[in-house]
């Protein structure tokens, strides 16, 4: 009976202490560092879409993961003390939106997991080796579609037959900016119209540009993809009606705050399908091995108000085409 109780006793104390320690080991919550390089109020459609999809996969913030987000303000020199501030408090993953926050997260960490919410020339940027392997540490989605510059003019020409002459805004310092204005030359030359290029760093040089542009005597302006330009939407928006200028922008959240048409990705899209890379490296997957996903959802904006304020009659036939009329 005695040694009975001495191998239960034994069994107990070996057996037990392990049980209730693993029973009350606390589940490792995942967190993600979000790098944006815009305000929260202007990437809020954004962040929402990337919610959405971290929802379609079960995770729900401040539930089962933790989201430590940093801004840049439209700042862009703020955004490496920023990621390096991210990257101290280790987080799983770091999202970032845009490529002057990608380059930032990039120069702070070259072994934490990092997701490209989008990018308009990862492998040109140096951010990747190439879309089908990565190889590095970064990984995401890509808006890079030669055939959007052609696209966009073409729709100016439809709305504008008399267009000769557009100006294309944008910022030299934006990673791809460089390879869009050379594939919006390119579809310049096919279409007969001539192009002037003015270069914007700092917002406040937003106004004397449209000004610059005006008395160009441009027909039409091409607004390339830019941090500065994101955090000014209802301004830059403001300015082409103001000088009467027909305007085709990058994204549909510039048609949103006042702009006149977008033909392009659906960046929302993206953010939203980011969220499936940063399930996949929670689970294991290394950046290296997932290949960059290329777009496959446009959108076609128009705003009928915009047109309305500067005089503009959009045929039938082009609005016919659009995926979304703002009245």
């Amino acid at each position: 009976m005695t040694r009975n109780f001495l191998i239960w006793l034994l069994a107990t104390f070996f057996l037990t202490p392990v049980s209730f320690v693993e029973a009350q080991q606390p589940t490792k919550i995942p967190r993600i560092g979000f790098l944006g390089g815009a305000s929260p109020a202007a990437l809020s459609a954004r962040i929402e879409a990337f919610h959405q999809g971290l929802r379609e996969l079960g995770y729900t913030e401040g539930k089962n993961i933790v989201i430590e987000y940093r801004y840049g303000e439209g700042k862009q020199d703020h955004l490496p003390a920023l990621a390096a501030e991210l990257v101290r408090l280790k987080p799983d993953v770091i999202v970032t939106g845009g490529p002057l926050s990608i380059r930032a997260a990039k120069e702070a960490t070259i072994t934490m997991p990092i997701v490209m919410a989008f990018d308009n020339d990862p492998v040109g940027n140096g951010f990747v080796a190439s879309l089908a392997r990565p190889g590095g540490n970064i990984t995401g989605l890509s808006t890079h579609y030669p055939e959007i510059s052609g696209k966009q003019l073409e729709l100016l020409k439809e709305i504008f037959p008399k267009l000769s002459r557009v100006a294309v805004i944008g910022n030299a310092n934006e990673p791809g900016n460089a390879q869009a204005l050379k594939e919006t030359r390119l579809a310049a030359g096919a279409f007969g119209v001539q192009l002037q290029y003015l270069d914007v760093r700092d917002p406040n040089d937003i106004e004397t540009t449209f000004q610059a542009a005006s008395k160009g005597r441009v027909d039409a302006a091409l607004v390339l993809a830019s941090v500065v330009f994101f955090s000014q939407r209802p301004r830059v928006a403001e300015l082409a009606i103001k000088h009467r200028m027909p305007a085709v922008y990058q994204a549909s959240d510039y048609v949103e705050a006042g702009g006149l048409m977008t033909y392009g990705v659906s960046i929302t899209d993206l953010f939203r399908r980011a969220a499936t890379y940063v399930d996949k490296i929670l689970k294991g997957a290394k950046p290296a091995g997932l290949p960059v996903e290329q777009p496959t959802k446009f959108e076609f904006v128009i705003n009928l108000k915009a047109a309305k304020q500067i005089g503009l009659t959009i045929p039938p036939n082009v609005l016919a085409r659009a995926d979304r009329v703002i009245r």
